[in-house]
């Protein structure tokens, strides 16, 4: 069927919100999305009718409440083309899911060893491999990043970036601020040459892309529920299983046990090891119904319309003076932009230098405009442009053209406020 976004929007109650005299344009799904009204009505129908914990209780709300529970991990594992649910994790966010690969990963590393990351990542794929490395004297080396925004792929070639010494190499699929397209199969290669593990965010990536895990390259994937229409308070760590079964335990406490003793533990089998205590459980069956509302749309239309939109704004932001884009900017024949995703940031540069973000933010917000303004927790990356932070708009299946339109008007009133 045709994309129609007009009926889709029709699925989200607070996009027909106001604010002031104007219409609400949320342009920031990719800090969290919106969420369809079938993923809220499914919540409240698990709290409301078959509330109960999971693997425990052994009544009938216990056990319908571990059904549901085990039918939305095994509903994430259709999602993103896994080879079974016993490789979903679920964990409270994409944070949590990436700290546990560092603390899991981390506690095989030793001196000598070398972890690649990127100056493009997320904080979350940052600290916690700098605090494995600090327990264990492992080095951290990152990937620079060109002008256009890529991973500068030459440089780490002539540094030898990914070599023997390599152990873990952990990427964004999808830059959170330039919208980069990362190309991960390429090197996960040279990372599995070297016998090192790679690690994928795919924060971004999964939501806006249709993902089949097992053709990426990665041996494990991060991402967040509340980015892909979810709740939030849950995170997936997609893993192989044979790699997870090698891992040791996370965090301690109930269900992640075989048999305890005073004198020592043993451990379940993966997942359900590293699910420490009472999981998310409303989130999980959430999530579950996210995955309904995405696939029913088709994550080739979304990510066709997300393409569509994002070369729409592009074209549109590039004509307003004084803005500078970061990250890539090219189009193809179709006006749509290449290997990057729906997240373009960007600084203004008005009369009297640049506008800050946060002002920026703030008298769009007035004119019924929702963008971040900050360094969108990838500081590292906005110092290696030589710059303190940018202005973030973002796209999803729910982004109309009028919104670009309002986003662009907005833009114009706020650069004459500040040119006076």
């Amino acid at each position: 069927m045709p994309f129609d976004v007009d009926a889709i929007r029709g699925d989200f109650p607070i996009l027909d919100r106001t604010v002031g005299k104007y219409p609400l344009a949320y342009l920031d799904s990719a800090n969290s999305s919106q969420k369809p009204q079938v993923v809220v009505e499914t919540i409240d129908d698990h709290y409301l009718n078959h509330n109960a914990n999971v693997a425990r209780a052994m009544h009938l709300l216990g056990a319908e409440a571990t059904e549901a529970y085990e039918n939305s991990r095994a509903r994430i594992a259709r999602f993103i083309g896994a080879a079974g649910e016993q490789e979903i994790v679920f964990t409270k966010n994409a944070s949590e899911a990436l700290n546990l690969c560092a603390y899991t990963l981390g506690s095989q590393l030793k001196p000598g060893d070398e972890v690649v990351v990127s100056v493009m990542e997320h904080h979350s794929n940052i600290v916690p491999w700098q605090l494995a490395c600090q327990r264990t004297g492992a080095t951290l080396r990152w990937f620079d990043v060109t002008p256009d925004g890529r991973l500068d792929l030459a440089k780490a070639a002539e540094q030898n970036l990914i070599n023997s010494s390599t152990k873990v190499v952990s990427l964004a699929w999808v830059s959170n601020v330039l919208g980069t397209l990362n190309p991960i199969k390429q090197i996960a290669d040279q990372a599995h040459a070297v016998g090192a593990t790679m690690i994928v965010d795919g924060s971004q990536g999964v939501p806006q892309l249709p993902t089949r895990v097992q053709e990426l390259g990665a041996d494990l994937v991060a991402f967040t529920g509340h980015k892909m229409v979810g709740p939030t308070g849950i995170g997936v760590l997609w893993g192989r299983y044979d790699l997870l079964a090698e891992l040791p335990p996370f965090l301690g406490g109930g269900e992640m046990i075989e048999v305890v003793r005073m004198t020592g533990s043993s451990y379940a089998a993966p997942p359900h090891r590293f699910e420490a205590g009472t999981p998310p459980i409303a989130q999980a069956v959430g999530l579950a119904a996210a995955a309904d509302y995405l696939d029913t749309i088709g994550m080739e239309a979304i990510a066709d319309h997300e393409q569509e939109i994002t070369g729409y704004a592009l074209r549109a932001l590039t004509e307003i003076d004084g803005l500078t884009v970061l990250g890539p900017t090219d189009l193809d024949g179709r006006g749509r932009p290449v290997d990057r995703g729906g997240a373009i940031s960007f600084t203004l540069e008005g009369k009297y230098g640049q506008i800050h973000p946060h002002d920026i933010a703030q008298l769009l917000d007035s004119r019924g405009v929702a963008v971040r303004g900050g360094h969108h927790c990838a500081r590292p990356l906005h110092e290696a442009y030589g710059i303190q932070s940018s202005t973030r708009a973002s796209f999803y299946l729910y982004t109309t053209t009028a919104e670009i339109d309002q986003l662009v008007d907005a833009l114009h009133y706020t650069r004459a406020f500040f040119d006076k």
